[in-house]
């Protein structure tokens, strides 16, 4: 018993010995200031405090520093809210806000930076600069309401960094980010090669940089960093003098240009760091814009975190009521198809998102699966191959997917007739929308019914040869096709559809993106275009391009339910000589009348599922 006893008091100790050391050990995150100045961001601020909420970081080691003035919408109530919600939950929070304040002398818009503003500005970031000296804040983090930080990773990953000044690399609708690679001896944006293979990820990791900006982080515990740093134009000046170093600052009183050199003239590097997607950015507006323009930049954003993320990271609940989305449209078009096969219902899911996200009306239209189909089924249907097809890179017969996906256009086209659809909008299930997709398509459409009676657009399209395309006359945006693969997006008009079936494709099928070129007579295979007599469809593409592939050929993603498919069985008695693709003649042929009296037989060669639609 007195050895059991002894043996208990000596494990005793050893675990107090073990938890006291874990208790030396462990250190605490570190304290992190939030300076944040908002005007006028009603728009932006849900959002942004949201994501900023759901950061997976201790909130007890998070203060902020926040004003709020100069602001005409409502910004203040929107940020009292979140006071009300979430302040107590963190370590402090030094608020002011002015409602009386709302415009600057000489202003004529609120995105209009007079003299004022800045010296405004520069004095509030200083200010905060002092506060964060005085509570011995571990970093400072400088953020804008325009940053939406959808990674809740952000400040566990820029902290752990011990970098003195570094920011997290923010994605916007086009090449715009929070940091420059190169600056000019005038201070301004000079752009680099390194710059794209930043933004683009081509090479990942943290990079000294000479201007950050918008989202910042600064290590506080750095010496130089809470001595020199600063956003005051004099202030870096008399520090230039005391240094004796030349040229003294000339450049204007900008403070995150004035930021960015007193950090270089005190030798403090500055970071960009890519090493996770920490989230997103607007663009600033020019004095010209209007709120408008930031709404517009808000709907590209959420369409891109559809495609990157998923799906647009959820609000808190006290702002859910403030969430908008745009009215449904239908681009002034009779009717938008999206094709997709049943079991890929996670594609299908994210459209609709899209479709959600970016207002736009579009219909489900099921694929025909060429897993269900079999040899006996398209005979039955009367489906026959171009004798001497063979895929041009592969070397291969047609798949049962690629017959799939050509049945699925053609019941589009079928009942596009039928119902006498005048103008359709037919887009696959994989596609990524370019910003602004639905005021350019509307455009484009537009330009197109006013120049020309076209039968077809792309919208996306793989262009296969740097080959003269012609503009199209009276047309800003649109082109006259060459030969060009994929059928991401693209409208036919019902003229253009009686054109399509009347070739009798299912007689002599070919991928659907070959056909349409053998139809345009833009097909590099004379052979293969000798078996469509009628080549006179006025084919056009939108310049620039309105949609792309969300996932490219060897993307570690990318899914083929057309190219990864059984291939069928060809009697090779009637095939002729295949030929890949090579140069061909630009023919512009003039479209024809196509009659009902020329047609098929719509629908008989049909699955069931799709005569019914």
């Amino acid at each position: 018993m007195k050895k059991q006893v002894i043996f208990g008091l000596l494990l005793a100790s050893v675990l107090v010995c073990i938890a006291g050391q874990d208790e030396e050990d462990y250190q605490e995150p570190p304290t992190v200031l939030i300076a944040l100045l908002v005007r006028n961001k009603a728009h932006t601020l849900p959002m942004f405090l949201s994501y900023l909420d759901q950061q997976d970081y201790p909130k007890q080691r998070i203060a902020f520093w926040l004003r709020c003035d100069h602001s005409n919408d409502n910004s203040i109530d929107i940020l009292r809210n979140w006071l009300d919600n979430s302040a107590d939950l963190y370590q402090s929070v030094n608020y002011v806000f002015e409602p009386q304040q709302r415009s600057y002398l000489n202003e004529s818009s609120p995105y209009e930076w007079p003299a004022s503003r800045f010296k405004h500005l520069i004095a509030l970031k200083e200010e905060a600069f002092q506060y964060g000296r005085e509570i011995w804040a571990d970093f400072m983090f400088f953020l804008d309401a325009d940053v939406l930080l959808t990674s809740k990773d952000a400040l566990k990953t820029l902290t752990r960094l011990q970098l003195p000044i570094v920011a997290p690399m923010l994605i916007s609708e086009s090449l715009y980010s929070n940091f420059w690679c190169g600056m000019s001896e005038d201070y301004y944006y000079r752009r680099t090669d390194e710059y794209k293979e930043i933004y683009h990820v081509k090479k990942k990791g943290s990079f000294p940089v000479p201007m950050v900006h918008t989202a910042v982080l600064v290590n506080m515990n750095h010496r130089v960093v809470r001595r020199d740093l600063t956003f005051d134009k004099s202030r870096l000046v008399e520090m230039q003098r005391s240094r004796q170093q030349e040229p003294l600052y000339e450049g204007p009183a900008d403070d995150i240009i004035v930021f960015a050199i007193s950090a270089n003239s005190s030798g403090i590097p500055l970071h960009i760091c890519n090493d996770i997607s920490f989230g997103y950015i607007l663009q600033p507006l020019e004095p010209g814009d209007s709120l408008d323009h930031d709404l517009q930049q808000l709907v590209n954003l959420r369409a891109l975190m559809v495609n990157d993320l998923g799906g647009v990271p959820p609000l808190l609940d006290y702002y859910k009521h403030l969430a908008k989305k745009p009215e449904k449209s239908k681009l002034s078009l009779d009717r938008i198809f999206m094709i997709n096969l049943k079991r890929r219902p996670e594609r299908r899911e994210k459209m609709e998102q899209l479709f959600e996200e970016l207002g736009i009306e579009a219909e489900y239209f099921p694929a025909v699966d060429g897993k269900e189909l079999t040899t006996e089924r398209l005979q039955e249907m009367g489906v026959r191959f171009l004798p001497g097809y063979e895929d041009p890179y592969h070397h291969r017969a047609m798949t049962m997917g690629e017959i799939g996906c050509f049945l699925s256009h053609y019941s589009i086209w079928v009942m596009m007739v039928r119902k006498g659809l005048n103008e359709v909008l037919i887009l696959e299930d994989d596609i990524r929308f370019e910003p602004y997709f639905r005021q350019n398509a509307v455009r484009f459409l537009n330009q197109a019914r006013s120049a020309v009676q076209y039968d077809l657009i792309y919208f996306g399209r793989k262009r296969l040869k740097e080959e003269s395309e012609p503009v199209v006359a009276n047309a800003d945006n649109l082109v006259h096709a060459g030969y060009s693969y994929w059928t991401l997006g693209y409208v036919l008009s019902l003229q253009g559809a009686l054109k399509l079936l009347a070739a009798k494709p299912l007689e002599k099928l070919i991928p659907v993106d070959e056909f349409l070129p053998l139809m345009f007579d833009r097909h590099p295979n004379k052979t293969w275009s000798q078996a469509f007599p009628k080549r006179n469809l006025v084919a056009l593409s939108a310049s620039p391009l309105l949609m792309y592939p969300i996932y490219y050929t060897g993307d570690s993603s990318y899914i083929s339910d057309t190219e990864d498919s059984q291939q069928i069985n060809v009697d090779t008695s009637e095939e002729g000589e295949a030929r890949l693709k090579s140069d061909r003649e630009q023919v512009f042929d003039q479209a024809e009348e196509c009659t009902l009296d020329k047609q098929l037989k719509l629908g008989e060669s049909l699955p069931k599922s799709h005569q019914e639609l």
